[in-house]
């Protein structure tokens, strides 16, 4: 009923007939008359061109209030593959829309951010694809081999180019304005430590024991303590962290599962990913299984790797009801490329 409602105020703005409606769709007067009158609606595969046709979304096709469409775009942008041209400006003139109204901005801006990375991310992968390509048929370029490496995220040893200076000032100066927001403060720390800025990283490891009292604080203070290559220290907080999993949440223990893959202790890694898979609430997050199918594929452990992706695809419909999208057909071309090996 909605949907015929919004058709026919769209039709109406417009100055169209019916008859006039109907030959632009290819469909009958008749039919555009039901939509309208709520007796029927159109076929789902009209729905992209009217939608076109009016200059609107889909979703304004359904008539919901802006909070809805933004839920929508949002699932749709996770569940989607590489947009094109025209579907990534409709999504994005949507959303300028509803950013321009105070109370919908925060959340817009959000979505443009999760629309554009998603794109980058999807073109990065296609660089990818081509740079593989690149390097094989030119054999070897250097340049080829190097922009294949930028691509697909290679560590890029000259400091000059691979610093986060801009980005650690940026956060510096929004977590001195706002301490307490222990995500901004560890995303601070991450790239501090990374940088090996660790005695800023040390003052800042401070702020967060102030606010914060979960396994977090021994955790940045082992990555502070490894990176300054102080062992015993690094190591009593391991001891800590193994002390605190019992009773911490779950990532408690599939963080200990990333130091000890780092570490090359395989064996101790999978079982703390287990642990935090399994102790973690229900719906379940597919992180830990993940881990251990990477973990398998260094070790050349075929069958370990695709028990592992198999576990993601049963998390996914079971926690998630996901049974089709492009999160899943990743995990289902990863199995199919390893049983083709």
């Amino acid at each position: 009923m909605e949907m015929g409602k919004e058709i026919r105020r769209l039709r109406m703005d417009r100055g169209l007939t019916q008859e006039a409606l109907a030959n632009a769709l290819n469909v009958t007067a008749q039919s555009v008359s039901k939509w309208e009158c709520g007796t029927s609606v159109p076929d789902v595969q009209l729905l992209p061109e009217i939608a076109v046709y009016f200059g609107v979304t889909i979703d304004q096709l359904f008539a919901m209030d802006p909070e809805q469409q933004m839920e929508r775009i949002d699932n749709y942008i996770c569940d989607h593959g590489m947009f094109d041209e025209a579907e990534e400006r409709q999504l994005e003139k949507q959303l300028n829309t509803f950013a321009e109204n105070p109370a919908y901005k925060g959340k817009a801006e959000l979505l443009l951010t999760l629309l554009y990375s998603h794109q980058a991310e999807q073109y990065r992968l296609l660089a990818v694809d081509h740079g593989k390509v690149a390097v094989e048929e030119t054999n070897g370029d250097r340049e080829a081999v190097g922009e294949l490496a930028k691509a697909w995220g290679s560590v890029i040893p000259d400091w000059d180019y691979r610093n986060r200076h801009e980005l650690i000032e940026w956060y510096s100066d929004y977590c001195r304005k706002h301490p307490k927001n222990r995500s901004a403060v560890m995303w601070l720390l991450d790239n501090l430590i990374d940088d090996r800025r660790l005695t800023e990283a040390r003052e800042w490891i401070k702020k967060v024991a102030a606010i914060d009292d979960t396994f977090r604080v021994p955790m940045y203070r082992y990555l502070i303590a490894q990176a300054a290559g102080e062992k015993e220290e690094a190591e009593a907080q391991i001891s800590v962290l193994e002390s605190m999993a019992e009773t911490q949440e779950w990532c408690c223990a599939t963080t200990l599962g990333d130091i000890y893959v780092q570490r090359q202790e395989y064996d101790r890694a999978i079982e703390w990913y287990r642990k935090g898979q399994e102790i973690q609430p229900s719906p379940k997050y597919t992180d830990s299984a993940r881990s251990i199918a990477h973990i398998c594929e260094i070790r050349g452990d075929k069958k370990g790797a695709i028990e592992a992706y198999k576990e993601m695809l049963r998390i996914m419909k079971e926690d998630w009801g996901m049974i089709s999208g492009e999160e899943r057909e990743e995990v289902v071309r990863a199995i199919r490329k390893l049983q083709d090996q």
